[in-house]
């Protein structure tokens, strides 16, 4: 069970408000534009986005992990070697497509933070390629599986990646429905599907209809 601030004891509760909780701070992350005020080429701009989705939950949110973290027989990188490899990856250019991968193929093996790290990664890249590239990735067309078997191959070769991943790009940036179908997607690749981000947000606007 990990701590939380939330007090909740019960892991299945955990999931399912920690999903509610951070999805709602990524929706009005995105819908309030907040990402046009961090420069995301800079490794801390990942720590910025982590912050947000989960500083409501976790003591720990925004934080380097202390201990080692292990996924389907993978080890990702040691505690002892990320801050190098953080000042490496900060480093990586971000010119092109390519690059941007690339980056943020060596952020999911770095694993940075304790939990997290897919869906603040993937939101993370949505806002770097935006930035760069005026594109955003429409995560609803990349079902689990063949994402999981895409980011487990690129460690060795992240070719195949980068082709997939290019082929779902957008330029229509502004759509709404590609946002919440895309941020539902990245966080049913975590098992957590119980929020609709359509919904959550259409709530949101209710409630701040009537507190104002």
């Amino acid at each position: 069970m990990i701590k939380n601030k939330l007090g909740i004891e019960k892991i299945a509760k955990l999931k399912k408000e920690e999903e509610r909780i951070s999805k709602q701070n990524a929706i009005s992350f995105w819908m309030q534009k907040k990402y046009r005020e961090i420069d995301f080429r800079k490794i801390d701009s990942l720590f910025v986005i982590h912050t947000m989705l989960f500083d409501d939950i976790y003591e720990w949110a925004g934080k380097l992990r202390e201990v080692n973290l292990s996924k389907g027989g993978f080890q990702f990188a040691n505690t002892n070697f990320l801050q190098e490899n953080l000042k490496r990856i900060d480093e990586m250019p971000t010119a092109s497509f390519e690059d941007i991968i690339s980056k943020y193929v060596e952020i999911n093996i770095l694993h940075p933070f304790r939990e997290g790290n897919g869906r603040s990664g993937r939101l993370w890249l949505d806002c770097l390629l935006l930035q760069e590239l005026n594109v955003v990735i429409d995560w609803s067309k990349l079902d689990k599986e063949e994402y999981m078997y895409l980011m487990k191959e690129s460690v060795k070769d992240s070719s195949q990646l980068i082709v997939e991943l290019k082929n779902i790009t957008t330029a229509d940036v502004d759509n709404r429905e590609i946002f919440f179908k895309g941020l539902d997607f990245s966080y049913y690749y975590e098992e957590q599907y119980e929020y609709s981000s359509d919904e959550l947000a259409d709530e949101m606007k209710c409630n701040n209809e009537i507190n104002n």
